[in-house]
């Protein structure tokens, strides 16, 4: 994970992120649920059903590129299926899945699981000396 981000944005952009991460879960959800209820084709309802577990990855910030990846797919599908059948507002799923695709690419900030799993480590090469030489 470390890999795929420089690092973890922190501060004022870290909050951002947060927000962004918060907003894109709790839409994802929302509408997840409602086009659920309306009583779609059973394509459209696993599509929804990925749409909700990948919203919940994304609001925790845990595995946030695999994530936002299925968020957006899958959203992105549902949008081309709403164009095409013209049914329910296409837009509001194409954004979702915009969002959902500029977290993959942004990453989740300081303020995720994320960072705390995969983030920077500070190695104490000193420490490490003083320890080898006590123990050994």
């Amino acid at each position: 994970m470390q890999r795929l981000f420089s690092t973890f944005a922190g501060g004022w952009p870290g909050a951002g992120l947060l927000l962004l991460r918060l907003l894109t879960g709790a839409v994802l959800i929302d509408f997840g649920i409602n086009g659920i209820r309306e009583g779609p084709p059973p394509l459209i309802v696993a599509l929804q059903i990925i749409g909700i577990a990948a919203a919940i990855l994304l609001l925790v910030g845990v595995f946030t590129p695999l994530a936002g990846v299925l968020a957006a797919a899958a959203e992105a599908w549902i949008a081309v299926s709403r164009f095409s059948s013209h049914s329910g507002d296409p837009w509001v799923t194409l954004a979702q899945a915009i969002l959902a695709a500029a977290l993959a690419m942004i990453g989740p900030g300081a303020w995720s699981i994320d960072a705390r799993l995969f983030g920077r480590r500070r190695i104490d090469l000193q420490a490490m000396r003083t320890d080898k030489l006590t123990s050994g």
